[in-house]
């Protein structure tokens, strides 16, 4: 895979930054897009709690990237209830009807993909991408991404995109990161599929309450 890269003269102490453009095939900015780093030990705090929020019927972020270990809150701020689920083999969980935010974070304790669902609005889709890796950071709207107070050394780069075939994550290039820092664009291979969706729930004896809540909240 190609890349090109120039240093980007920014320093602290001990530690490197890196920023990264990440491109489709086109050459055109890609939004919500994983890079994980694998590399030199130290210098990665342990998982901070994190946070998937419902916004307008819609999971906010659309992509969210965590280490393994991490705990993450659901709160719904809809004035109607949601229902959560994920059927993903990374982390299996529904959180039943509710408003506000539950009690208890769910354990994300596993790496892989995590794809959530709602069983009231089934055009909502979410993806938890949870990484054993201990740098990583999900691009903004220009692509773009920033990884702070890494340790200078080589890196194995690791690339994930909901569009990606089969919702595999790919091996990028290795990289090697100055104590300078370094600024670099890389490409991600996507397909042109789209963005997949959760697998439908089950039939269950909870099927008439999800249809009442419906009713209710319109």
């Amino acid at each position: 895979m190609g890349l090109t890269s120039a240093l980007l003269c920014v320093s602290t102490a001990g530690a490197a930054s890196l920023q990264v453009q990440l491109k489709d095939q086109q050459g055109q900015a890609l939004a919500n897009a994983v890079l994980s780093l694998h590399g030199p030990l130290g210098g990665a705090a342990s998982p901070a709690p994190a946070v998937m929020d419902q916004v307008q019927k819609q999971f906010l972020p659309a992509v969210l990237a965590v280490r393994s270990g991490t705990r993450v809150s659901f709160p719904n701020r809809d004035d109607i209830r949601h229902q959560v689920y994920s059927f993903s083999p990374a982390k299996r969980f529904e959180l039943r009807l509710y408003k506000g935010t539950p009690s208890e974070p769910v354990l994300f304790d596993k790496p892989g993909l995590v794809v959530l669902g709602c069983n009231i609005h089934d055009w909502m889709v979410g993806y938890i991408y949870v990484t054993d890796d201990p740098w990583f950071a999900v691009s903004d709207a220009t692509g773009t991404l920033h990884l702070d107070a890494l340790p200078a050394g080589r890196y194995q780069v690791t690339l994930w995109h909901p569009q990606m075939i089969d919702l595999l994550p790919q091996a990028g290039a290795d990289i090697e990161l100055p104590a300078a820092g370094l600024q670099l664009s890389l490409p991600v291979p996507v397909g042109n599929a789209a963005v997949a969706t959760p697998p439908a729930a089950p039939a269950s004896a909870f099927g008439d309450a999800f249809k009442k809540a419906v009713d209710e909240d319109r």
